[in-house]
């Protein structure tokens, strides 16, 4: 988006200030682009051996005209796959380097678009820094690319492509020759800049002989003409925007590079272990929840489970020990028969010394009414205590029927009853797709989930097997369940 220029803007020396020219400074790590800011303002303004994560901005005097020079930080280059090598930490002063990726900013960085908001009210010329020394692949046009779409349409208009590091080309070559023979990828960004370029030797400094800034500055002018003595109008409340999803982005990276980090440093040594009770209604895919968190079709879906079964196996770096159990009766404790009741104890017993949580399946579809409610709370207060509670999370199955509604609206909307049921449960609870096992990364959240609650309960991590529930315990248990039988034991499926 672009605006008309004031008169101070297009050389009217009868405006109150000195022309300005604004200059906004982009490019990937280790292009040069701080040196080369330090070079137009002619001063070590910036310090050009450390990596830039925040926008500066610099003034000087050219000629009578005021310049501003904004340096960014890097925009973000995706890391090739094949590289094994660590890249340079300094993107900024020597542009020597063959690699130029390196791993997306930290939270403590910025992105380079909001470099922008430091030259209000925008940009007369956008520089893209590109070092000869360095490879300008299809990584780099795409980081080029997101980067000036991020500003906002029409920033082409305004881009000119500034070479660095021609100190390095050969004798006799010129960097007309260089962009002839580097690629197509070098030369389609030339040519989307409309042709326009500059090359930059930051080693020259005050020579009597460097013409390479006032030539710079010339070719911004005809910048500012070609564009009618228009500039780019910054919108600081879409970069805003932009800044802030960019950040939500990063920290969804930072807590999945973590997560995979402590599932890495689970190989090789025992994996943590997770003992789940999945219980609830009959019907209400009890099965297909265990089948998803285990991530293969341990238990039988469709039918309704008679007797208790326990499955085991490594999922996300952890050893997960599910006991499936036959459902209860929707409306009251009484209904549902002595047997069924038993085997839900069993089904704990068998998750020796107890289970860490009591998994109640609830359908997201399903409606909850003040006696479905209390039914719930009774089966398991009656069963396993009072301090069950300190061990029970809500897991919503069916979440696909909730297409984009957030699991919070749906609460919202479920009505009191269903808050009161999640605030027994100490407001913990996950919503599953169970149509998509071991696909699905909330099966990784909802195990992060379970240790939060188990951190939170300290020094009663589980709910510890009482003797009642040991009694008759082999006139129903299925086959391979024998109770006697630590769960540790169980053989991995």
């Amino acid at each position: 988006m672009a605006a008309m220029s004031s008169a101070s803007d297009t050389g009217d020396h009868r405006g109150r200030h000195p022309p300005e020219r604004r200059l906004l400074i982009l490019g990937g790590p280790r292009s040069g682009k701080t040196s080369s800011a330090n070079t137009i303002l002619g001063d070590e303004m910036f310090d050009a051996g450390t990596e830039t994560t925040h926008s500066n901005v610099g003034q000087t005097e050219i000629y009578g005209r005021r310049v501003t020079v904004v340096d960014t930080p890097s925009w973000a280059i995706p890391a090739d796959p094949e590289d094994d090598e660590e890249p340079d930490t300094d993107d900024n002063a020597g542009a020597e380097s063959d690699s130029p990726a390196r791993p997306p900013p930290s939270l403590d960085s910025e992105g380079p678009c909001m470099g922008a908001i430091l030259c209000p009210p925008g940009p007369h010329a956008i520089l893209l820094v590109v070092s000869i020394t360095q490879p300008f692949s299809d990584r780099e046009r795409k980081a080029a690319e997101e980067q000036l779409g991020a500003l906002g349409g029409g920033t082409w208009r305004y881009c000119m492509v500034l070479f660095t590091g021609v100190d390095k080309l050969p004798k006799g070559v010129f960097i007309e020759e260089h962009i002839a023979n580097t690629g197509e990828t070098l030369q389609w960004l030339v040519e989307r800049c409309g042709s326009r370029y500059h090359a930059f030797d930051n080693t020259l400094k005050d020579s009597e002989e460097n013409t390479q800034v006032p030539e710079l500055m010339e070719k911004v002018e005809e910048i500012v003409t070609d564009n009618q003595g228009w500039y780019f109008e910054v919108n600081e409340l879409i970069l805003l925007e932009e800044e802030q999803a960019r950040r939500a982005l990063e920290e969804e990276r930072m807590r999945m590079e973590e997560h995979a980090r402590q599932r890495e440093q689970m190989i090789g040594g025992p994996p943590r272990e997770l003992r789940l009770l999945l219980l609830g209604w009959k019907g209400v895919g009890k099965s297909s929840v265990g089948n998803s968190i285990l991530g293969r079709r341990f238990f039988e879906s469709g039918q309704e489970t008679e007797l208790c079964l326990r499955r085991q196996a490594l999922v996300c770096g952890r050893r997960i020990t599910i006991v499936d159990t036959p459902g209860w009766d929707w409306f009251s404790v009484s209904r549902t028969p002595k047997r069924i009741r038993q085997e839900s104890q069993r089904g704990a017993a068998l998750l020796r010394p107890g289970p860490h949580t009591l998994l109640l399946v609830l359908p997201v579809v399903s409606s909850l009414t003040a006696r479905k409610r209390r039914t719930l709370l009774a089966h398991i207060e009656t069963l396993f205590g009072d301090n069950a509670c300190l061990h029970t999370m809500v897991l919503f199955s069916c979440g696909d029927w909730l297409g984009h509604t957030p699991i919070e609206e749906h609460i919202l909307r479920g009505g009191r009853e269903l808050q009161r049921l999640l605030e027994y449960c100490g407001n913990y609870y996950h919503v599953l797709d169970s149509k998509t096992p071991g696909k699905d990364r909330s099966v990784s959240l909802l195990l992060d989930r379970i240790e939060e609650m188990i951190r939170e309960n300290g020094d009663r991590a589980f709910l510890p097997i009482q003797t009642e529930w040991l009694s008759e315990e082999s006139s129903y248990s299925s086959d391979n369940t024998e109770p006697e039988d630590d769960c540790r034991g169980c053989q991995l499926q």
